[in-house]
């Protein structure tokens, strides 16, 4: 089959994060080193350092919803509403099945379930009283089917399980179906509940990789020296895509174009990464978007804060971009924490202004770079004047080996 690689550009960013719940918050909050991570305290392991978003699900949702639903789902009802909203569409019934839905996932079911065995174990495990809700909340498609419902969407919709490559990995589904026409527009990025999980903590902690501080604001701490492990955050991203044309049509405000995409597999390790992938999977990216590793602009790096992983990726970067004098390297994950298949989506969402105005912000809490970590011009402290910005890389990598490149270009 012979695919048109239509032009797709993104129209509308709806967001949550845990230091804003739009795209100024966001980005105000990147730019003035604000940081969005705190304290919770879960059953069975107490105290935990965590990222949590303080939007309002009442927006768009009713009581009941809420409680029948997800939170995983009421993140993508939020974000999609938001983000259709600014861009300045209506869903009517002349567009509703022409709509599709594409939200990429870490893990989806966990919270509910462990919070239904619990409640069922207050009362002596009778069955009679598991919820009936149970099913349709850890499907794995229950978030992205959340918005259709929400939404009347009545185009396809998919959640795309990718680990910490999914918000990445979403945008991609989004823009290969538009690409091939089965849509036209497309709702994609990604979106994370894992905090609300106690198995995700009580897994990196006996794996070693959960954060330790004494001040939660400076526990997330990707290439820093005394980085000992990861924040676990939730939040949400989602952007409206369209094919040029129609945008064109209607008048509508374009934030950036999708220029170029990669997804590859380490086929190594369950957990480890591995920087020869991550360096083909660039460069395949680069290849895709018919430029060289000179036209990047910003690249922003995974960077999750443990060791070997910040290690292995520093690798891949030094190899594909050399000491490019026009590349500013940036990360998110010290400001709001690991947002697992949110991550992608939001770290492209806080560099995408970076189009208009040139500034790229600055990762947090690089207080001892690890030489290990050492690349050409980390933004380490401080906003910095880039000039103009023609081209954004962004990674996502993530467990089982699963790696996304997704490069986003200044739309002319």
């Amino acid at each position: 089959m012979s695919i048109s690689r239509a032009r797709i550009v993104i129209t509308g960013i709806g967001l949550t994060a845990p230091n804003g719940n739009t795209l100024e918050e966001f980005r105000h909050g990147l730019l003035n080193r604000r940081s969005g991570i705190g304290t919770m305290t879960h059953r069975y392991i107490g105290d935990v350092f965590a990222g949590l978003c303080n939007f309002n699900p009442r927006t768009y949702q009713d009581k009941k919803d809420i409680r029948n639903g997800t939170r995983a789902g009421s993140i993508s009802i939020f974000c999609a509403n938001e983000a259709v909203r600014d861009a300045g569409i209506e869903i009517t019934d002349r567009n509703r099945s022409r709509i599709g839905v594409f939200i990429g996932t870490t893990e989806h079911g966990n919270v509910e379930t462990e919070n239904e065995v619990y409640n069922l174990s207050q009362f002596d495990y009778d069955i009679n009283l598991w919820s009936h809700h149970h099913n349709p909340r850890s499907v794995a498609n229950n978030p992205a089917g959340e918005v259709t419902i929400n939404m009347k969407i009545t185009g396809p919709h998919i959640c795309v399980g990718a680990a910490c490559a999914a918000g990445n990995c979403g945008i991609i589904q989004g823009a290969q179906q538009l690409m091939l026409g089965e849509v036209d527009m497309a709702i994609a990025g990604g979106v994370s509940e894992s905090p609300h999980t106690f198995g995700i903590f009580a897994s990196f902690r006996s794996q070693g990789a959960l954060a330790r501080h004494a001040d939660p604001a400076l526990a997330s701490r990707p290439y820093d020296m005394d980085r000992n492990g990861i924040v676990i955050s939730e939040g949400g991203c989602l952007y409206t895509l369209e094919r040029l044309e129609d945008a064109v049509k209607r008048g509508a405000k374009i934030y950036g174009e999708i220029a170029g995409y990669c997804m590859n597999s380490d086929a190594a390790d369950a957990v480890l990464p591995l920087d020869i992938r991550q360096a083909e999977c660039l460069e395949g990216g680069l290849a895709s978007a018919k430029i060289t590793a000179a036209d990047i602009n910003i690249l922003n790096t995974h960077a999750t804060g443990t060791k070997v992983g910040d290690v292995q990726e520093c690798n891949a970067v030094r190899k594909v971009f050399g000491a490019s004098s026009k590349l500013f390297i940036n990360n998110t994950k010290g400001f709001i924490g690991h947002a697992m298949g949110a991550a992608g989506a939001l770290e492209l969402a806080g560099n995408i202004p970076a189009f208009k105005d040139g500034i790229v912000h600055p990762c947090m809490n690089i207080d001892k770079l690890d030489p290990e970590c050492a690349m050409n011009h980390i933004v380490v402290s401080n906003p910095e004047n880039a000039g103009q910005v023609n081209y954004i890389a962004n990674n996502s990598f993530g467990m089982l080996g699963n790696n996304s490149v997704l490069i986003v270009k200044r739309f002319e």
